[in-house]
């Protein structure tokens, strides 16, 4: 049994060498009226749902509600459901996305600009902001379900 997992484990760190992937989650959440939160970064443009990186060791879900807090200041009402995993080639050729819908949030207190954040907000789906960005409005197209859903991000 012990050779057994240290052959998983040494083959695992190998696979993970040789082809590392990187994973991050977005997700879609809204407010009481229905209105959906969006991000501008600092150091990317556009207006994004919010979302972030998986760390080692960290399961997805709780990538989300960390990144939820870190970016907004928010705390989820409902449970997160996963819409769909999408292949993000813009980023590399080895990054994937979970994209979750989280239906209602509340915001603990109002976010403020910091050196990750310019800008926070909600806003209602048929006037979002200028800048949002495509994938953003590809997400909410794939929710509302008007197309097929693209994999890719």
């Amino acid at each position: 049994m012990f050779l057994e997992k240290f052959l998983l484990r040494a083959l695992h760190g190998a696979h993970l060498v040789a082809r590392p992937l990187t994973l991050g989650v977005r997700g879609a959440a809204f407010d009481e009226a229905g209105r959906i939160f969006l991000v501008r970064h600092t150091y990317v443009s556009g207006w994004h749902m919010p979302g972030g990186g998986v760390d080692p060791g960290e399961a997805a879900a709780d990538a989300l509600k960390r990144e939820f807090l870190e970016e907004g200041n928010l705390e989820l009402v409902d449970p997160p459901q996963l819409v769909a995993v999408y292949f993000n080639r813009n980023a590399s050729n080895r990054d994937h996305v979970l994209f979750y819908r989280c239906g209602t949030c509340r915001q603990t207190t109002p976010m403020r600009p910091n050196a990750e954040i310019a800008e926070t907000g909600f806003f209602r789906l048929d006037e979002l902001p200028d800048g949002a960005t495509d994938a953003t409005r590809r997400r909410l197209a794939d929710l509302r379900g008007e197309r097929p859903i693209d994999l890719h991000w």
